[in-house]
C-alpha cells in the first residue's frame, strides 16, 4: 500500500498534492484540510502517550491510544479518498462501524468508574490530563473541518461518527487521568468577579 523511497518528490512544489484516487488539488482544499486536521489531532494524541506512564492503568490507556493512532490513519486514507455513489465495500480503506462502536465501548468501560458531573470541567489536572485536553479539542478542530468538507462533497457517516466519538473518547480519559474523577478542575461561574 506505501512505498516510500524517496521523501520529497517535488510534486507539490506548486501547491497542489495527490488524493488516493490520483486526483490533483490544491492543498488548501478542504478534503487536504480535513486529513491535515486529521493528523494534526493524531500528532496530539503521540504527545498524550508521552504523559500516559503517569496513570494508574497506563498499559490500557496506551494499548486504546496506541489503537486510534493506527486508526487515525485509516481515517486519513478514508478522506484521502473520495468517496463515490454506490461505491463497493471494500473499493477503498473506509473508518467502519465497529471502529466507531470500539471507542464507544471504551469510553463505557473509562466512564463506569467516574462519579457524575457537576459542573463543566476545565481543561487541566495532571499532565496526562491537560495533554488529553489539548489532543480533544484538536479532535473537535479536525471534526469541524470534516463537517465542512461533508457539506460539499460526500463523506463516510462513519468518519464523522468516528471523530466525534473520538473526542468524547478523549474527554472520559481526561477525566480517568485526573485519578479517575476526582483530580478534575471545575468551572466556577463568576468565580472572580
Amino acid at each position: 500500500m506505501v512505498n516510500l523511497t524517496k521523501i520529497y518528490t517535488r510534486g507539490g512544489d506548486k501547491g497542489e498534492t495527490s488524493l488516493g484516487n490520483g486526483e490533483r488539488v490544491k492543498k488548501h482544499s478542504l478534503r487536504i484540510s480535513a486529513n491535515g486536521a486529521v493528523d494534526a489531532a493524531n500528532a496530539a494524541i503521540g504527545v498524550v502517550r508521552l504523559h500516559t506512564g503517569t496513570l494508574q492503568d497506563q498499559g490500557k490507556a496506551d494499548n486504546i491510544l496506541a489503537r486510534i493512532q493506527n486508526e487515525m490513519f485509516d481515517l486519513g486514507a478514508d478522506l484521502t479518498t473520495p468517496l463515490k455513489p454506490g461505491e463497493a465495500a471494500g473499493t477503498a480503506l473506509r473508518i467502519v462501524a465497529s471502529q466507531v462502536k470500539n471507542l464507544e465501548n471504551d469510553i463505557d468501560a473509562l466512564n463506569a468508574g467516574l462519579k457524575p458531573l457537576t459542573s463543566f470541567v476545565l481543561p487541566a489536572g495532571t499532565s496526562a490530563a491537560a495533554q488529553l485536553h489539548v489532543a480533544r479539542t484538536s479532535t473537535r478542530e479536525a471534526e469541524r473541518a470534516i463537517t465542512a468538507l461533508a457539506d460539499i462533497e460526500p463523506v463516510n457517516p462513519e468518519a464523522v461518527a468516528y471523530i466525534n466519538r473520538l473526542s468524547d473518547l478523549l474527554f472520559v480519559m481526561a477525566r480517568y487521568a485526573n485519578t479517575f474523577g476526582p483530580g478534575d478542575v471545575l468551572w466556577v461561574p463568576g468565580q472572580s468577579r
